[in-house]
């Protein structure tokens, strides 16, 4: 597992955060509902070559949760340029995951980060977004959130399986669940669905373009949370150097494939 022991405050809140090895930096970036251990499996084998710095969003994982938090997608593009500036990186190579890759994007088009390369996989980017999940939550927050523990962690591994390709370990699902396990964890969880907005996603989408620095693309095939159709779709608009597709893979690619993202990354790095 990675040991996220160092802590960063951005607005009152306090941010987790760790790093491994030497050299050039690597900033990895996850997703929604995974924390910083979604790297566990990758990590370690970038940080032979790298420095790697990895953390969990504001109201994930091992951060700050609190009642009328804001975590919404410009909250956690902006905690990326905090983190920048905390860590004095000037253009690392970023990799991010999910909405990783969406708090990444507007780093770069909204908030105006640079980087050495930036690797996407599986990224949330373009619209349509979301499910009508997602969309249920956003009128029913408080009900959800009131569920029982026995029927939330049913949901909540439901929504994970959905997620992989194959069976996740016991592991993988106990490090995910057990962050949102209780009744603040529960309504984390639901805020995180709650507040997504699209608006966030228009709003880079409307800036995309052929950057300065090379875009490497990674997709799991049998994602059926965001196609591959859309992962190609972004591809065209950012004129990516290279688009990588994983097979036997589904959406959360970093469990069902980690050696593919391991030999894909050091081949673009």
């Amino acid at each position: 597992m990675l040991v996220l022991d160092q802590r960063f405050s951005f607005r009152e809140q306090s941010v987790a955060w760790g790093c491994l090895g030497d050299g050039d930096p690597v900033v990895l970036i996850h997703g929604f509902p995974w924390n910083a251990q979604a790297w566990r499996r990758i990590a370690p084998w970038l940080a032979k070559t790298h420095k790697v710095y990895f953390f969990d969003m504001v109201g994930t994982g091992l951060s700050q949760s609190s009642t009328r938090q804001n975590v919404t997608e410009s909250v956690q593009s902006d905690l990326l340029e905090a983190l920048f500036k905390h860590w004095c990186l000037d253009a690392p190579q970023v990799v991010g995951h999910d909405f990783g890759g969406l708090a990444a994007l507007r780093g770069h088009f909204v908030n105006g980060l640079t980087y050495a390369k930036l690797h996407l996989i599986n990224a949330v980017a373009v619209l349509p977004s979301g499910s009508p999940f997602y969309a249920h939550v956003a009128h029913h927050e408080d009900a959800f959130a009131g569920m029982p523990d026995y029927a939330f962690e049913a949901l909540f591994k439901a929504y994970v399986e959905n997620a992989a390709h194959y069976p996740l370990r016991h592991d993988a699902g106990e490090c995910y669940l057990a962050p949102w396990r209780g009744e603040d964890g529960k309504a984390a969880f639901f805020r995180q669905i709650a507040q997504a907005d699209n608006q966030n996603i228009q709003e880079v989408q409307g800036l995309y373009k052929q950057t300065d620095f090379d875009v490497h693309i990674l997709w799991g095939v049998e994602d059926t949370f965001i196609p591959l159709t859309q992962g190609r779709e972004l591809e065209e608009l950012l004129r990516a150097a290279s688009f990588t597709e994983i097979s036997d893979a589904a959406h959360i690619v970093q469990e069902d494939a980690p050696e593919a993202i391991v030999a894909t990354l050091m081949r673009n790095m």
